[in-house]
């Protein structure tokens, strides 16, 4: 965890430091403030991975009638059936994991805040560039001057503000979670992509991430609940844009697009905004039409 300590403690203390220049800097708003800077820097750097997210995701989808045709084929082999799919995953460009790179590595950045926040609420310790004083700064730094910013729904010190604070946090990280789900599930999936294993796959998710933010939402410091929160923000906004501008075939989010194209004059009426591919074959040459010929040269060929 070290080199994140680092590379997480540089970003939030540099924006600190430039935040202390207009507002109180052991106030709870210059370290809020730090943090959702912290969440905007680490989500602007991790646009290349999600653009390879959106891709994955959508070759999952399209490819979706393929595999339950291997699977009707090779079910009594499971083998030859990991070996076919696997196969048609690579011919495809498809990576089934990279749908998962964005959150995963934002976990170990999650668990480093959370560790330098809890870690300086309860012994001043410094990490990485967060030095012992700016810890401890950070550490008592409270919103208002009455909600501290290490302050949890569980640990709340008896102050209500943190409960009320922590809970609409809370809820707003699990609405953004199910919506962003459901935004893609609901816009960007074709119908036939909509039953199988990986539509099972997107509906567990769909239902059972809100629950196990909830859950686990009640034991994080509020600097850590706006961190996931503007997050999570950014991503349901970010996927909006992408889904909006760029659908995957063949989905209500493709259909959309095609008649906000049509009533703006980019698609003639009638025609579909994405054509399918036309075969044009070489043309072929005219047949020759046998020349009209005299009576006398018609008996000369008969002499013949």
């Amino acid at each position: 965890m070290v080199p994140l300590y680092y590379a997480v403690s540089f970003v939030l203390v540099g924006i600190h430091k430039m935040l202390s220049t207009v507002l109180d800097p052991a106030g709870g708003a210059a370290w809020i403030l730090s943090i959702v800077g912290l969440t905007l820097v680490i989500r602007a750097a991790l646009i290349p991975l999600f653009v390879k997210q959106i891709k994955s995701s959508r070759n999952m989808q399209l490819i979706q009638p393929k595999v339950r045709e291997l699977q009707k084929k090779y079910g009594h082999d499971r083998e030859k059936l990991a070996q076919e799919t696997m196969k048609l995953y690579k011919d495809s460009g498809t990576n089934p994991f990279a749908s998962c790179l964005p959150i995963l590595l934002q976990m170990p950045i999650f668990l480093a805040l959370f560790r330098m926040l809890d870690q300086a609420s309860k012994k001043g310790k410094a990490h990485g560039f967060l030095d012992e004083e700016l810890a401890k700064q950070f550490g008592d730094s409270r919103l208002f001057d009455k909600i501290p910013v290490s302050g949890t729904f569980l640990n709340n010190d008896g102050v209500t503000g943190v409960m009320v604070v922590a809970a609409v946090l809370v809820l707003a990280m699990t609405a953004t979670t199910f919506m962003t789900q459901r935004q893609l599930m609901s816009k960007n999936m074709p119908a036939d992509a909509l039953s199988g294993p990986y539509a099972q796959q997107q509906k567990m998710l769909l239902y059972v991430l809100p629950v196990v933010f909830a859950v686990g939402g009640i034991a994080f410091p509020i600097g850590v609940l706006v961190y996931w929160t503007v997050s999570n923000l950014w991503t349901m906004c970010q996927q909006f844009y992408v889904i909006r501008n760029n659908p995957a075939p063949g989905t209500p989010a493709a259909k959309a697009k095609e008649e906000r194209d049509r009533a703006k004059g980019k698609v003639p009426a009638g025609q579909a905004a994405t054509e399918p591919e036309v075969v044009v074959e070489e043309p072929k040459a005219p047949r020759a039409q046998p020349q009209r010929q005299t009576k006398a040269q018609r008996n000369k060929k008969k002499k013949r």
